[in-house]
C-alpha cells in the first residue's frame, strides 16, 4: 500500500442551527411569490400594450344550453313510451281491431299476433292522445245516427189542389184496373192450344215485316216519332225546332208545328186525339232543350200555350191515359206533373241524383215510372207519391221505359246496351236483353196485348222481341243513322221508326 491510501478522508463537519425555522421559510416564500407577480404582471402588461392581450371592462356573453336534435328525439320517445305505459288498452282482440279501424290504422299487419297489435295500439294512441278513440267512436256514433235520419221517410206538405188529383186519380184508376184483371182472368181460360196458335201467328207477322215507307222528313236528326190514339197520324220532332204532323200510311205532310228554337225532345198525342178530342182542344205536347214545353192543337201551326218552370232541358214529356195531367222530366234532377185542368203545377217530385230523361205512365194511370242518368230507375204511385219500387242493375244512364199492357211488367233500355224487363209484382229483374251494339234510345211494348217488345238504339237497327220468352224476332234495318225513336200504332199494325239520317220509315207486315 502506498502512503497517500494510509491517509484517512477528511471528515465533514455538519452545521448547527439553534432556534425555529419558520421565520426564514416564510421570508423565503413571500420572496419567491414576489419576485414571480412582479414577472407576471408585467408579462400581461406588455402583452395588453402589444395588442395581443383584449381584456373587456366588465361585459359578459350568456352561452345558451343547446340541446342537439336527437337529444330531442330521444326525449321524446322517452316521454311517449312513458304515456304508453299509462294507457290502458283492452285485451279483447276484437275490440283491438276496432279501435284500428277507427283510428284509420290497417287493423293486421304480416305476421303480427294479438300481442304485437295491441302493442301497436298502444303505440298509436301514445301519439295522437288517448281521447282520440272516443272522438272516432262518438264521430261514427254520429254519422250513423245521421244516415239513419236521412233514410226515414219524409214529407212535404201539398197543396190541397194536389190532394184533389191524388182522390181524382184514385178514383179514376181503380175502376181501371179492375177491367184489366178481368180482361186477364178471361184470357186466362183461353186454352193453351189456342194460345199457341196466336203466338205462332203473329210471330210469322213479325218476321214478314218489310220497310212499307221511307220519308225524310227535315234538315236535321228527328228526335221522336209517336203515333195517334186513331193510329191516322204521326207526329215527328226534330232538332230544327220544327213538329210536324204526317198522315199514315201515305206520309203526306199536314201541319207544320213552329214555335220551338231549339232541339225538340219529344212530340206526343193526348190520349183522346180523334176519339172524342175536337180540333180546337189541346191535342199535343212537345219539350225543347231550352226547357220550353209548349201545347198544340190541331187547327193552328201556333201553339196555344206554354207551361213554364223549368230552367234545365226538358228532354220527355209524357199524357197520363186520362189525358188530364201532363208529366215531364228535366236535367235538375226532378220531374213534374201539371194538371190541365185547374192549369198549375202540382207536383215536383226528385229523387233521381242525376237528370231524368224519360217518363212513363202505367195503363191504369195509377203508376208513373221515370229513368235518370243516374242509372236508376223508380217507379212512382201517384195516388200516395211513395217511390214503390227503386229498380237498380243497369250499368248506365237509362234512355228509356214503357209499361207493358198486362200491368206488371216493365222495360228499360239503357246506355249500357241492354233492355231490361222488370217484374213488378215482385220488385226483380225479370230479364235482360243483350239487345244492341250500342245505347238503347227507345223501347215500347205492343200497346194490345204486350206480345212482343220493340227496341231501337244507335247501332242503326231496331229489333223485335218476342214476349214471353225474349227471342229476336226481326231485325228493322235500313237507317244510315243512329235510330232515335220508335212507336207502334195503337192498332197494332204498324210500326215507326226516326233516325238520325233525318228520316222516318214505316213498317208494315207483308
Amino acid at each position: 500500500m502506498s502512503d497517500e491510501e494510509d491517509v484517512a478522508p477528511a471528515v465533514k463537519k455538519s452545521r448547527v442551527f439553534y432556534g425555529s425555522l419558520e421565520e426564514k421559510e416564510r421570508e423565503r416564500l413571500s420572496a419567491n411569490v414576489a419576485s414571480s407577480t412582479a414577472t407576471g404582471s408585467d408579462a400581461v402588461r406588455v402583452g395588453i400594450e402589444a395588442g395581443n392581450i383584449n381584456i373587456s371592462s366588465g361585459e359578459t356573453l350568456e352561452i345558451e344550453e343547446r340541446v342537439s336534435e336527437r337529444q330531442q328525439e330521444a326525449l321524446a320517445e322517452f316521454e311517449r313510451r312513458r304515456r304508453a305505459r299509462q294507457i290502458t288498452v283492452s285485451t279483447d282482440d276484437a275490440e283491438v281491431k276496432a279501435g284500428l279501424r277507427a283510428l284509420g290504422e290497417p287493423i293486421t299487419l304480416f305476421g303480427e299476433g294479438p300481442a304485437d297489435r295491441r302493442e301497436r295500439l298502444r303505440s298509436v294512441l301514445s301519439v295522437v292522445g288517448p281521447d282520440a278513440l272516443k272522438k272516432s267512436r262518438k264521430d261514427e256514433e254520429r254519422a250513423k245516427r245521421s244516415q239513419d235520419e236521412c233514410q226515414q221517410t219524409w214529407y212535404h206538405e201539398g197543396s190541397p189542389s194536389l190532394k184533389d188529383a191524388r182522390l181524382w186519380l184514385a178514383r179514376y184508376s181503380l175502376p181501371r184496373a179492375m177491367r184489366r184483371l178481368e180482361a186477364a182472368r178471361a184470357q186466362k181460360e183461353v186454352t193453351e192450344a189456342t194460345k199457341t196458335i196466336r203466338q205462332q201467328e203473329l210471330h210469322k207477322s213479325l218476321r214478314n215485316l218489310n220497310n212499307f215507307c221511307s220519308q225524310i222528313g227535315d234538315d236535321r236528326p228527328i228526335s221522336f216519332c209517336h203515333f195517334s190514339p186513331d193510329s191516322k197520324m204521326l207526329a215527328t220532332a226534330s232538332w230544327s225546332g220544327l213538329c210536324k204532323l204526317w198522315s199514315v200510311p201515305d206520309c203526306n205532310l199536314i201541319r207544320t208545328l213552329r214555335g220551338h228554337n231549339t232541339n225538340v225532345g219529344a212530340v206526343v198525342f193526348r190520349p183522346q186525339v180523334g176519339v172524342s178530342l175536337s180540333q180546337s182542344d189541346v191535342s199535343l205536347a212537345s219539350c225543347a232543350a231550352d226547357g220550353t214545353v209548349k201545347l198544340w192543337n190541331l187547327e193552328s201551326d201556333e201553339p196555344v200555350a206554354d207551361i213554364e218552370g223549368h230552367s234545365e232541358r226538358v228532354s220527355r214529356v209524357s199524357w197520363h191515359p186520362s189525358g188530364r195531367f201532363l208529366g215531364t222530366t228535366c236535367y235538375d234532377y226532378s220531374w213534374r206533373l201539371w194538371d190541365l185542368e185547374v192549369q198549375e203545377e202540382i207536383l215536383h217530385q226528385e229523387g233521381h241524383s242525376k237528370g231524368v230523361h224519360d217518363l212513363t205512365f202505367h195503363p191504369d194511370g195509377s203508376l208513373a215510372a221515370t229513368g235518370g242518368l243516374d242509372a236508376f230507375g223508380r217507379v212512382w204511385d201517384l195516388r200516395t207519391g211513395r217511390c214503390v219500387v227503386f229498380l237498380e242493375g243497369h250499368l248506365k244512364e237509362i234512355y228509356s221505359l214503357h209499361f207493358s199492357p198486362n200491368g206488371y211488367h216493365l222495360a228499360t233500355g239503357s246506355g249500357d246496351n241492354t233492355c231490361k224487363v222488370w217484374e213488378l209484382r215482385n220488385r226483380k229483374c225479370l230479364y235482360t236483353v243483350p239487345a244492341h251494339q250500342n245505347l238503347l234510345s227507345a223501347v215500347r211494348f205492343q200497346p194490345t196485348d204486350g206480345h212482343f217488345l220493340l227496341t231501337g238504339a244507335y247501332d242503326n237497327t231496331a229489333k223485335v222481341w218476342s214476349h214471353p220468352g225474349w227471342m229476336p224476332l226481326k231485325t228493322l234495318a235500313g237507317h244510315e243513322g243512329k235510330v232515335m225513336g220508335v212507336d207502334m200504332s195503337p192498332d197494332g199494325k204498324l210500326i215507326a221508326t226516326c233516325s238520325y239520317d233525318r228520316t222516318f220509315k214505316l213498317w208494315l207486315s207483308e
